[in-house]
């Protein structure tokens, strides 16, 4: 007598076993979208906050080459630095002529603007009244910083920091007088000596930042 062998019969998935099993997939994939959500979130802040830090650093930086570059040309302007609350202007050397640069407050953006260089006293009076007139559209106009709050400058004259825009200390006479005594020449009011060193506070970004600058104007 042959013995049959018994099929034991195979078992599969119920219906709710997969129900189940479908919904702790779909819970595992969730909890790692959101996870890998927050680190590509992560990943662009800090890239953004690093962009951010290296343009204002790049900003700053061209702010003391300004600075260091400035050149007092004597009374042919009425001042190789001058801020009025808006925009700081400023005579630089560049090669072997001088330039004229404002930094200006436009609402929220910080610009800057060079002027053409200029070789002669005309040259240079003439990019100073330029500079008085500027729209923000001009030739030489960039935008370097966007979100500025606010800004405010300080000169450091007579072992202090100071305003600015207060009056300083009036050039000695033999600087007031316009070197080409020309009749058309521009009559300028009593120069102010220019400080030692400018402070430079910004609002940006809901942080103050503030940079000294020592400056040694060439003559």
């Amino acid at each position: 007598m042959t013995a049959t062998a018994r099929v034991r019969p195979v078992r599969g998935f119920t219906l709710v076993e997969l129900l189940v099993a479908l919904f702790v997939m779909a819970v595992l994939a969730a909890l790692a979208w959101r996870g890998l959500d927050a680190v590509l979130r992560a990943r662009e802040a800090t890239t953004a906050s690093v962009d951010s830090t290296t343009r204002l650093a790049t900003v700053i930086a061209q702010w003391e080459q300004d600075l260091a570059a400035l050149q007092d040309p004597g009374a042919a302007i009425p001042s190789a630095l001058r801020f009025d609350g808006r925009s700081l202007r400023l005579v630089r050397r560049a090669d072997d002529a001088l330039r004229l640069v404002t930094w200006t407050l436009d609402g929220t953006t910080w610009k800057r603007w060079v002027s053409p260089p200029a070789t002669r006293v005309g040259a240079l009076q003439e990019n100073w009244m330029r500079s008085l007139q500027l729209q923000g559209g001009e030739a030489g106009h960039l935008s370097l910083l966007e979100g500025l709050q606010g800004w405010q400058v300080y000169y450091f004259r007579g072992n202090a920091w100071t305003n600015a825009q207060s009056t300083g200390d009036i050039a000695p006479e033999s600087a007031t007088r316009p070197p080409e005594s020309a009749a058309s020449a521009p009559v300028f009011a009593p120069r102010e000596q220019l400080p030692s060193a400018v402070r430079l506070v910004l609002q940006w970004e809901g942080r103050t930042l503030t940079r000294d600058v020592e400056i040694a104007p060439a003559r």
